[in-house]
């Protein structure tokens, strides 16, 4: 659709130049003011004219009646003029014929802009804190990022994925010290990161219960950070252990990274980026502390030193960004975390800023809302979670129970139900607008019917199944459209790469579901109204076959840039 939209602004340009010789208007900036009208019944595009009006010197309605008056572009059928809107009318049949060829002809590539050659974006998301397990919180920052990653990749970016693990501080020094009162090795080897799970909500109520035990677990941790060796032996048997378990559900989410460097891992680069603040006289003490002083810019205090001496997030934060600049010579820095840490990313962004790195407005906060079951939240400290082990397990067990219902000799529904289980989860998570909070809701999730992973799953294996059917079609036969639902779905799939620019511009995966359901109901609708296989010639269905594989390519490039496994049966 772009190109179409480009021609589409061409024509117009010249119908300009035609009413005002003085008057030259940018391609891209008319071409960038193409609406598409809620109601189809008012054109499949419209340019409103009223912008023009004062530039132009007439009034939006003669604008629009005189650039309708003859209006010719490719894939146009006609233009109206309608109270100052110019309503264009794409023609199916040259749409289809653009269009379909182009999706056959690029497969996995149709839909992919142009916009990452040469460049290169660092994304940290997911970053769980070790030893505790995944639980339906952690789902934002790893789906989100990873579909951000999968799209900028689309885009022609180099990606590096990083999973900035929560491995260090004072949290180590209590599980350390809860392990030597109450754990045992044989009890961890059994019960993995549960068991480090029940130490640490064990040592937490013992320090509730007696204060002590915190200056004990702050010891440890100090010998930690002195480089004890019996403790960081037991620091790194956790992390192993730890990672063990996320393996198991990033392969059911098809998710891989490229650098696990936790917090620990920039313990030794901070003292350099403390030093460059000295140098600079950004550090001021207060009440002990070191800190930057952002009050002129709207902001409290970023703490950069406790009164200890000991370092910070913000700290470790500011270390690892000028690493990965050093390392990667990024162009873009994507962070993926909750909207509660947007204040403590805007102060130590501008932080960066204030030390002169160039690079500062390359650094991108990515926020996302907070997520529920029934309205609870979750706090892994008093053990109140669900975990996404466990999520997943229901969903999948659910969908087995539905399949065995409806197709009981389905070859492989292990496999497919658990594709469906996790898919129906991250669909319904990123079907909402990151920003906002998410009370999940797993029947309305696992619906077969409505906006939902499965029913998008259902249609992608619809187009395969139609195609198993009809063994093959004549690629290279021309087209023939002869119904409203063929040519309405072609629009739908045409708007693809416009749909991925945005979800890139805006760091918003959401316009992706939204665009999947686009293409399954117009795909819905062509199925149950044109008679495919049994088309009244060969030539009407050849055409459908086409626009069949049109769409299943689509939607199976879309499944791709949301973490959504292309189910061929059902």
């Amino acid at each position: 659709m772009i190109e179409i939209k480009n021609d589409i602004a061409s024509a117009i340009a010249e119908k300009i130049k035609e009413l005002n010789s003085d008057v030259t208007m940018d391609i891209s900036q008319i071409a960038s003011m193409l609406e598409y009208p809620p109601d189809s019944k008012m054109g499949d595009l419209a340019l409103p004219c009223f912008k023009m009006s004062k530039t132009l010197r007439m009034a939006p309605v003669k604008i629009a009646a005189t650039i309708a008056e003859g209006f010719s572009a490719p894939c146009v059928a006609r233009a109206e003029a309608v109270n100052g809107y110019l309503n264009i009318f794409l023609d199916g049949q040259k749409m289809s014929e653009k269009v379909v060829c182009e999706i056959l002809e690029r497969k996995d590539k149709y839909g992919a802009p142009d916009l990452g050659k040469g460049k290169t974006v660092v994304l940290d998301y997911s970053s769980p804190n070790v030893a505790k397990p995944f639980h339906i919180g952690h789902l934002g920052t790893t789906v989100i990022g990873h579909s951000i990653k999968k799209l900028h990749e689309f885009a022609g970016f180099k990606c590096v994925g990083i999973n900035y693990l929560g491995d260090w501080g004072t949290q180590f020094g209590k599980l350390i010290t809860a392990y030597r009162k109450w754990g045992s090795e044989e009890q961890i080897k059994v019960g993995g990161v549960d068991a480090l799970v029940e130490l640490y909500v064990r040592i937490n109520n013992a320090i509730a219960e007696d204060a002590s035990l915190a200056d004990e677990a702050r010891a440890e941790f100090h010998k930690l950070e002195e480089g004890d060796e019996e403790n960081l032996k037991l620091w790194k048997w956790f992390i192993d252990i730890s990672l063990e378990e996320y393996q198991k559900t990033y392969a059911q989410l098809d998710i891989t990274f490229d650098s696990y460097k936790g917090e620990s891992f920039y313990t030794d680069k901070m003292p350099a980026q403390v030093q460059r603040l000295r140098d600079m006289g950004l550090l001021k003490i207060d009440d002990g502390a070191s800190i930057v002083d952002l009050e002129e810019y709207g902001m409290p205090p970023c703490l950069i030193l406790k009164r200890d001496g000991s370092t910070l997030y913000p700290t470790r934060d500011i270390a690892a960004a000028v690493y990965r600049k050093q390392t990667y010579d990024f162009d873009k820095a994507i962070y993926v975390t909750s909207a509660g840490q947007s204040l403590h990313f805007a102060q130590w962004f501008k932080v960066v800023e204030l030390m002169g790195y160039d690079w500062y407005d390359k650094l991108v906060h990515v926020p996302y809302g907070t997520v529920s079951i029934n309205g609870e939240k979750l706090a892994t400290r008093t053990g109140n979670v669900i975990l996404l082990r466990d999520l997943f397990a229901t969903a999948i067990e659910k969908v087995a129970g539905i399949m065995e219902e409806k197709n009981p000799n389905l070859a492989g529904k292990e496999k497919i139900a658990e594709e469906i289980g996790v898919g129906a989860v991250v669909f319904y998570y990123l079907s909402n607008n990151r920003t906002r909070d998410i009370n999940f809701v797993m029947e309305d999730a696992l619906s077969f019917e409505g906006n939902t992973g499965p029913y998008v799953q259902y249609t992608y294996a619809r187009t395969c199944s139609v195609l198993s059917k009809s063994q093959s079609f004549d690629r290279s036969a021309p087209l023939t459209v002869t119904v409203p639902e063929e040519a309405d779905l072609v629009k739908v799939l045409s708007r693809f790469e416009e749909n991925v620019i945005d979800a890139i511009d805006t760091y918003e995966p959401s316009v992706i579901t939204r665009y999947i359901l686009d293409v399954a109901g117009a795909y819905n609708r062509f199925y149950h109204n044109c008679s495919i296989l049994g088309a009244e010639n060969e030539q009407i269905k050849n055409t459908r076959l086409a626009l069949t594989e049109a769409a299943k390519t689509v939607l199976g490039n879309a499944f791709g840039l949301i973490c959504l496994a292309k189910t061929e049966r059902v």
